[in-house]
């Protein structure tokens, strides 16, 4: 049976702030190792008999970055789909098995979310496999986490009528997320399994039950995907039809509907890491029980979590608290209130701040800038363009800027000029200029920027030509 790996590359992370951002949201983080969660979870199944190349869908924000993020790793996507907005994950599994129902209509999909740790690949695999002799037959199949935990943070799967295949039963019902001594009465039973929210069915059949319990929204995930075009390497969406389409998720939309739902229990070693509680649990910890990353130095303190980014963080005889620090912001937070960070990011939305979208160092698909410092009339950016890359040929209405070339060799249009610049070369670019930064060498290209005006935003860019296809 060939098997079409989806991941489900959406979502902010809002719960792991202030490492994860809009722009930067966690499944494209490594947080658990040197790789991004969205690399382990691709990783995890390759080369695995039957697991075909993965097929990612993703927002349009990230669509470089996972590209990027795939190619690190060698991977050579099935396909990358672009949602123009999130629908959560019913609509974005539609558009997937149209897409795979076009290339193989017998496609069998395995929908993985981006930001999972499983531990135990061997004994997923295995489930998979269990799982696999349910869908033949048209069985929708989800994977029931065994509980160790009476855990209140996920919904849960009660287990009905066993079914012919060993370690396969049927969906009695689904259950939202409950108080605690209702968890423990999960747990208790035998019969319970955390929701994992991952799934393998044929793409035909979770289309028909679709079609059945959600006909609108499998219309407008059909003309969204039929629609659709390429743009470079990825699949856009259509935008209108995408938009249309109603927004629920695959448990809500089908799987709570469904006679055909299968549960498959598994002891995988699985964490959502939905706080940086969660993420401690999945991290190695020292003799004190503490988590540490970057430098860190540690005295007479237990039980923490502690992540520096850019600077020293000292910790010293604290206990059970979670501290992360980066360029532009620091969380300090008891472990037992982790779930509260989501309210420092309605904090800053609802105060019109910037750091709940993005870091002082953001990625663009030539490579990326950072903000070093910032005035009156005044800021100042170090620039990387990647070998090959090339900014779009613009222009500022509002602000000039100044050019120096740290290392690297840098092709500058300004004008009708076009100059070569080395290290500790520079140039100027007046205000209203059309003008264009580009790498023609081997080497990453590291420049100094300092721009200068009446209005310094990103916004105040006029694109005339860009080889990225960005408005």
């Amino acid at each position: 049976m060939k098997i079409y790996p989806v991941i489900l590359s959406g979502g902010a992370g809002t719960r792991l702030w202030p490492l994860s951002r809009a722009a930067l949201p966690k499944q494209l983080l490594p947080l658990v190792s040197d790789k991004t969660m969205l690399q382990e979870t691709v990783r995890r199944l390759a080369g695995r008999e039957g697991m075909m190349a993965p097929l990612v869908v993703c927002g349009n924000e990230h669509r470089f970055l996972v590209a990027e993020q795939m190619r690190e790793i060698g991977v050579n996507p099935l396909g990358i789909l672009l949602e123009p907005v999130g629908r959560n994950t019913a609509p974005a599994v539609a558009a997937a098995a149209h897409y795979l129902k076009a290339i193989d209509p017998q496609a069998v999909m395995l929908v993985l979310p981006a930001d999972h740790v499983i531990q135990d690949v061997d004994a997923f695999y295995a489930a998979i496999q269990r799982a696999a002799t349910q869908v033949e037959g048209g069985a929708l199949a989800t994977f029931g986490i065994v509980p160790t935990a009476p855990e209140t943070g996920y919904g849960y799967i009660q287990s009905g009528e066993a079914l012919q295949a060993e370690g396969c039963f049927k969906v009695a019902k689904f259950v939202e997320k409950p108080n605690r001594e209702t968890a423990q009465g999960f747990i208790n039973s035998g019969n319970f399994f955390w929701n994992s929210g991952m799934f393998l069915f044929r793409a035909d059949a979770y289309l028909k039950e679709l079609a059945q319990f959600q006909p609108a929204m499998a219309q407008s995930s059909e003309e969204a995907v039929s629609k659709g075009y390429r743009d470079l390497d990825f699949c856009r969406l259509d935008e209108a039809a995408f938009t249309a389409c109603p927004s629920d998720s695959i448990d809500y939309a089908v799987m709570e509907h469904t006679r055909l739902a299968v549960v498959v229990p598994a002891s995988i070693g699985w964490n959502d890491v939905g706080s940086w509680s969660a993420l401690v649990d999945v991290l190695e910890a020292d003799g004190n029980g503490n988590v540490t990353r970057g430098d860190v130095y540690t005295d007479h303190a237990s039980n923490c979590l502690v992540r520096a980014e850019g600077r020293i963080v000292a910790a010293i005889g604290v206990q059970d608290l979670v501290i992360v620090e980066t360029s532009d912001a620091v969380l300090v937070a008891h472990k037992d209130q982790v779930q509260r960070v989501k309210q420092v990011v309605d904090h800053l939305k609802a105060n019109g701040r910037t750091e709940h979208l993005h870091h002082t160092k953001v990625y663009r698909p030539w490579g990326s800038y950072e903000g070093i410092d910032m005035g009156d009339r005044f800021q100042v950016k170090r620039i990387i363009v990647n070998p090959g890359g090339k900014l779009s040929l613009q222009m500022h209405h509002h602000r000039a800027e100044h050019w120096v070339v740290v290392s690297g060799t840098a092709r500058v249009t300004c004008g009708d000029k076009v100059m070569l610049l080395t290290e500790n070369e520079s140039t100027y670019i007046p205000i209203g200029m059309n003008h264009r930064l580009e790498n023609p060498g081997k080497l990453p290209l590291h420049l100094i920027e300092v721009q200068s005006g009446s209005y310094l935003g990103e916004d105040d860019i006029v694109r005339f030509e860009d080889v990225y296809h960005r408005g």
